[in-house]
Formats: structure tokens, sequence, C-alpha cells
């Protein structure tokens, strides 16, 4: 028998119910510290690693297929300022992993472009990416809509975040962030926000408030995340990108007012009230969205892609390659 799951309307989005019980199975353990919590999502491989075919999908704590663009509420609940964010690309790796917007359920998989997957260069002194890098769910920067701030219109993706612990998270792990900063990047007549983020459960996480603890207790990072944005894809013959503000770091309350612009576009998507385009909407739990699926069906989505899996590393060695722009 299938159990509908309730959904809670928040401001912010839709949260999913559940009687205590079912929150916290027997035998697990919620560890110290407010913020600690058990994993509320896991990953499915389907495929193998650094191919095309490799797909990441979500699933609940019940066990379900989900969306993780769609289905994980944007934030962790009604009453604290804290976000969900969906880690594609670990800090220091290179393959470029991203939420498949255009696939049902929204699995992530490695980037291709021209036929070729695709690899984040070292651009001297960063490996990879300086950051966890992700996103926040239920989310959208509308290609449709010109931003006021930027002039420019969306990037037709989940806002990015770029999160600051000091922890190196995995692909496809959810976790909590506290929110403190956003950076424009305007990437080939895009705007493409960068929200400044640091996981709740890391060690000094208490310390960061706003964008200007940042400069105060980790100096140098913003202009290493300036620099990093501006170059890296100079590698591929492209052109530097360029920002709005004059690259200048807008502040928390400022990130919070583009978070929930964001957030309405999404709603928006989800219930057909604008042209999403190639966009896949399908999704296990907005129960009133046009796109809504069964689970049953969800479960076929998932059992059409290649479950073979070979744990060997293909990795390229783009990642031994570094490139020097120094002026």
């Amino acid at each position: 028998m299938r159990v509908l799951v309730p959904l809670l309307r928040t401001g912010w989005g839709w949260r999913a119910w559940a009687p205590a019980a079912a929150r916290l199975p027997p035998g697990t353990s919620t560890g110290p510290g407010p913020h600690r919590a058990m994993a509320l999502y896991r990953t499915e491989e389907r495929g193998q690693p650094y191919t095309p075919d490799y797909r990441l999908f979500f699933k609940n704590v019940a066990g379900d297929y989900i969306s993780p663009f769609h289905d994980i509420p944007l934030r962790v609940d009604s009453t604290e300022t804290l976000f969900n964010m969906v880690v594609e690309v670990p800090r220091w790796t290179n393959a470029k992993m991203e939420i498949a917007t255009k696939e049902p359920l929204n699995p992530i998989k490695q980037d291709t472009k021209d036929g070729k997957l695709r690899y984040v260069a070292n651009v001297f002194p960063h490996k990879g990416y300086i950051w966890n890098y992700g996103a926040l769910p239920q989310t959208w920067e509308d290609p449709c809509r010109k931003d006021n701030s930027t002039d420019c219109c969306g990037d037709n993706d989940p806002i990015d975040v770029c999160e600051i612990g000091s922890k190196v998270l995995s692909c496809g792990e959810v976790i909590r962030v506290k929110i403190l900063g956003i950076l424009a990047l305007i990437d080939q007549g895009e705007t493409d926000w960068k929200i400044i983020a640091i996981n709740v459960n890391d060690p000094e996480a208490s310390k960061f408030h706003d964008i200007d603890d940042v400069k105060k207790y980790k100096p140098g990072y913003l202009e290493a995340t300036l620099n990093w944005l501006r170059f890296y894809k100079v590698p591929e013959g492209k052109p530097e990108n360029q920002f709005a503000f004059n690259g200048e770091f807008k502040n928390k309350a400022f990130a919070l007012e583009v978070i929930k612009s964001t957030h309405e576009c999404w709603k928006a998507l989800l219930m057909k009230k604008c042209d999403g385009g190639a966009i896949n909407c399908t999704n296990v739990q907005v129960c009133d969205s046009p796109f809504h699926c069964t689970q049953e069906e969800a479960r076929s989505i998932v059992e059409l892609v290649s479950s073979s899996l070979n744990k060997e590393s293909n990795e390229e060695d783009t990642e031994q390659v570094w490139h020097f722009l120094g002026k």
C-alpha cells in the first residue's frame, strides 16, 4: 500500500511531514549538537563514474526515489534561517558534476560538451573547485526573467552555492547551511548567482553570520573565490567572466532576497505558470503540481537507467594539468 505524505506549505515552499516515529527509526542516533540529525536522504549510483552514463539518484528516508531539484525542501523548517544544500562537487575535485535539470527525477550526472566529459581546469594555485559546490533545491534562475540588480536574465539552473566549511563533502550529500552572502557572476550575458554559505555542522560555523565574518575569519577566501570564478573558463579558450557590482560580495540580507525570488520562480515553474522549456519538473512530493508522479512511476524511471557499476576510476589526466594565468 502506498502512503501519501502530506506537505506543509510555508512561505518558502513545501516540506514533508511525518510522525516522530517515522522520522527516527530505532537504533538511529541524532548525534550531539542542536543541528545534528539523521541523514534524511541517500543516493543510489547507476552506471560507472566518469562515464557519460553515470547517474546518482536520490532517495528519502523511506527509500522512495525523489528529485533533488524539486522534492528536497529549500528551508530546513519554517522558523530557522537554515537551508538545504545539495552537494554536487566536493572541494579539490575537477569533474563537473551537476543536477540533470532536463532529465526526469534530476539525478546528478557529469556534464558533457561535444560528447566529452567536462572537468574544471586547475588554474594555479587552485586545485579543482576551492569549495564544496552545489545548489539550493526548489530554486530556479528563470532565463526569461530579467534580474533588476544585474539587468540580465537567469541561467536556467538552481541557484549555486559555494560552501566554505572545513570538511570535504561527498557528491550527493544534502547538508544544512547558513547563508552568508552572494556574488553576481555574469556568464555569457546570463545572471549566475553564487551563494556563499557554511555547513551548520562545521566546527567554526558559530563564528559566521554574514559576509564580513568570512573576511574576518577566512581572509583571502573571497578574493580567491572572485579570481577562481573570473578565470576558470579561460583554459577552455573563453574570455574572463564578468561580475555585477564590480565583483562586490553582497551581504546575507541581499542573498536571502535573491533566494526568495528564485524560489518564487521555481514555484511558478512547478505549477506550470511559466514556460520551463526543456526543464524536467517530474516530482513525487509536490502533490498539487501537474508534474507530480507516483512512486511506482519514479521507480520505473530509475530502472530504465543502466545499473552496471564498476568502481574502478577512469578519471582523466585533466586533474594533473596546471594552467598559469598570472599577468
